[in-house]
């Protein structure tokens, strides 16, 4: 912020689904800053709230972007975060609309479609698998014989590995098809992503997540986190995130470079960057760039000593905030101890009736939160279908390896009582 400047009104947007709202605003509480939640399920109090509450329709973004012009007339904006990938898209559209500082809409709308980001990076130079666009109205069988496999059939726009699923031959292929079409059919997708599944190449190797912030086109790496566990397929449930990298600095030097050269490509400019990307002995690939942090609670992994957490660095950024000390620097951990995060998996699909164990898991040395973000109760639905996980164990310590142990120890003390569901 430039000085004599006061920061003005956020508006965050976030799902009603998300787990991120009470991060990011504590994160504004922090810094001072006034912000105001937008979401797409009406607030009961929203009349009430003096502006601290608003509805955006997310998915309608002519609409969404109408009402939040509107709000802005009565409570000027001077920044808007899109907190998940399901609301990029209309914040990069409203805050062109209001003249904010923002991504391309164009930019988002290639980083968040699956098919259109393999589109943009297929000439760039950087490593790129074989793709192609099928339609599901197709009879999977014609197209089987044809495919290179191993492949990876994905959903253009869903999120957290949701269908993304693994074919190693021709009735793999058909089932994976028929089984992505009944996922899409239970979700709102519209357009051409509620009919069409993206095919690629299986590329092997290690993957990692970049954690990073755009200004200007610069990348600042905020953090590298190492995949200890393989995503081998047929599905890629995520678990465990690890920094700093135990790679070589010169490969984490390369993955920084592709991951801003992606960026470029792409068109993004400014603001949070997450990226998946496959090291093998044929390069560095990028899988996903998207133009949004972390997600679920995983940024609780990440500190950054004075300057706060990532919601404080990602508020500041968007406001133009100083700072209280420089951003690490490329390719660097956010602080000197290692941390990490193990996203629970659902192992059983069912009803959940009870968690035991959390005072075992909780009291492992290094383990600093254990926490079971689905309520008892709720059904519980497996991958490929499922998108959320049981929760989120959190450990740091003195080196990646320590840290990893803690993180398996800990899950390794938790018993979940699951009731199948009924037929």
């Amino acid at each position: 912020m430039r000085p004599g400047r006061r920061p003005g009104r956020l508006l965050l947007l976030v799902p009603t689904t998300s787990y991120r709202i009470g991060d990011f605003l504590d994160a504004a509480g922090r810094l001072g800053v006034e912000a105001a939640v937008g979401s797409d399920q009406r607030a009961v109090l929203e009349q009430f709230s003096n502006g601290a509450t608003t509805t955006v329709d997310f998915k309608d973004i002519s609409l969404g972007v109408s009402q939040i012009t509107a709000y802005h007339q009565n409570y000027p904006l001077a920044a808007i975060i899109g907190v998940d990938q399901e609301t990029s898209q209309v914040a990069a559209e409203a805050s062109r609309a209001l003249g904010l500082r923002h991504n391309a809409p164009e930019a988002i709308e290639a980083a968040g479609n699956k098919y259109r980001f393999r589109g943009r990076l297929a000439n760039s130079g950087l490593p790129a698998p074989w793709f192609t666009l099928l339609p599901l109205g197709d009879d999977p069988g014609v197209h089987a014989g044809a495919m290179p496999y191993p492949v990876v059939l994905k959903p253009l726009t869903l999120s957290a590995s949701r269908g993304v699923i693994r074919a190693d031959n021709a009735q793999q292929f058909i089932a994976a098809t028929k089984r992505i079409k009944s996922i899409l059919a239970k979700t709102q997708t519209r357009g051409e992503a509620a009919n069409h599944v993206l095919v690629e190449d299986y590329i092997p190797g290690t993957e990692v997540a970049l954690e990073g912030l755009l200004e200007d086109g610069q990348l600042t790496v905020l953090a590298l986190f190492d995949k200890p566990d393989p995503l081998v397929g047929p599905f890629f449930e995520e678990t465990i995130y690890v920094t700093p990298s135990r790679l070589p600095q010169a490969t984490q030097v390369d993955i920084a470079a592709t991951t801003a050269r992606a960026a470029d490509v792409l068109g993004l400019l400014h603001g949070p960057v997450h990226a998946e990307l496959r090291i093998n002995d044929d390069g560095i690939w990028p899988i996903e760039i998207a133009a949004r942090s972390i997600g679920g609670l995983c940024s609780r992994a990440l500190e950054f000593g004075d300057s706060g957490r990532l919601e404080d660095l990602i508020i500041r950024h968007a406001l133009d905030l100083p700072s209280e000390n420089d951003a690490p620097s490329s390719t660097s951990a956010p602080t000197e101890t290692a941390s990490g995060v193990m996203m629970i998996p659902i192992p059983a699909a069912g009803i959940l009736r009870a968690v035991d164990g959390l005072a075992d898991a909780r009291a492992i040395p290094g383990v600093g939160e254990v926490v079971i973000s689905i309520p008892l109760g709720d059904t519980l639905v497996t991958v490929p279908e499922g998108n959320r996980y049981l929760g989120f164990i959190f450990a740091t310590g003195g080196t990646a390896e320590m840290v990893e142990a803690a993180l398996r120890k800990s899950h390794g003390a938790l018993e979940f009582q699951i009731e199948p569901s009924q037929a």
